[in-house]
């Protein structure tokens, strides 16, 4: 069984197009005096932020670190951003990071308290030898086909060592309007050709401050934390036929507590699940038990498009 999964064709173009392509197409960045209000799945390339991408919809946003990020601290997991207003944010956050004032404050519209150093974040990949995780600093090229409207979706280059040889993902990520969960679908190559690798998909425990949940039977990992006061629930879901494994493994090095789902690339070196997060701040999901029964209802779903 697979999940839902849209062509890469994209893939097979050089970096140097992509990255040239992605220039482009960056530019339908929503007026944030004129259409403040107006509900749209968004995404883009924050080059005046050490070459971010962010991702948002009407209820969560998004952001991984991209080229310019510096080498320590930094590495290729998600991040969340909190919103409680339905209206993009990524723009007049970032506007806001150019004039000095900190998106890690909450100034109404909700803020980034979540940490991710480099840990896998929320819901993202590595690949699993020998009992440990080698992952992407972060990515070398994206290209947006889709922003604006009533969905986001982009690609995103990852390429790293391993004992193994040098991995390449080309993921990608698409968030419609309405969910808490973006859709990765990714294609891993080794040495550049098409492989089955071991993966793994982590969500962070941050250093065993949230408790975590899972269910192998149902492909569900999950975990839920208190920062400031306020409930986060973050979480990936799989295929329940391709889950090899679930451990929660925590340890004492800063950032490589996680809950992890093991699984496989296909013989195309293909891979699809869900990820996402739920802040109680936000006032439609607000405790733990909301957040697995959230969770619950999401897998339905995707086991009905399979």
């Amino acid at each position: 069984m697979q999940l839902s999964y849209k062509p890469f064709l994209i893939a097979l173009a050089t970096s140097a197009t992509l990255f040239a392509c992605s220039h482009t197409q960056s530019g339908n960045s929503p007026q944030m005096s004129s259409q403040k209000k107006s509900v749209m799945a968004y995404g883009r390339f924050v080059p005046e932020r050490r070459d971010d991408f962010a991702w948002e919809n009407d209820k969560v946003a998004f952001r991984v670190y991209g080229p310019a990020a510096p080498l320590k601290g930094h590495s290729s997991g998600v991040d969340a951003w909190l919103k409680k207003v339905d209206y993009p944010i990524v723009d007049k956050w970032y506007q806001a990071y150019v004039d000095g004032i900190s998106y890690h404050e909450d100034h109404g519209e909700g803020y980034d308290p979540y940490h991710v150093g480099i840990s896998r974040g929320v819901g993202s990949t590595a690949v699993w030898l020998d009992g440990r995780p080698y992952t992407a600093h972060s990515f070398k090229t994206y290209r947006i086909l889709e922003s604006g409207g009533n969905n986001v979706s982009f690609l995103l280059e990852y390429e790293w060592y391993t004992p193994l040889g040098i991995v390449k993902e080309m993921k990608t990520i698409s968030l419609p309007l309405g969910t808490q969960l973006f859709q990765v679908d990714s294609i891993f190559t080794l040495d550049g050709k098409p492989a089955e690798l071991p993966i793994a998909i982590g969500v962070a425990t941050h250093d065993e401050k949230a408790k975590v949940y899972y269910n192998k039977e149902a492909g569900r990992i999950s975990a839920w934390e208190t920062i400031d006061n306020f409930g986060i629930g973050t979480g990936a879901l799989l295929d329940p036929s391709l889950v090899e494994d679930i451990k929660h493994i925590p340890s004492s090095v800063k950032d490589e507590s996680h809950i992890w789902m093991f699984t496989s690339t296909d013989e195309q070196g293909k891979l699809s699940y869900k990820a996402g997060f739920a802040w109680e701040a936000a006032g439609e999901i607000t405790n733990n038990k909301a957040w697995q029964t959230y969770l619950d209802s999401m897998l339905v779903k995707l086991k009905a498009s399979i």
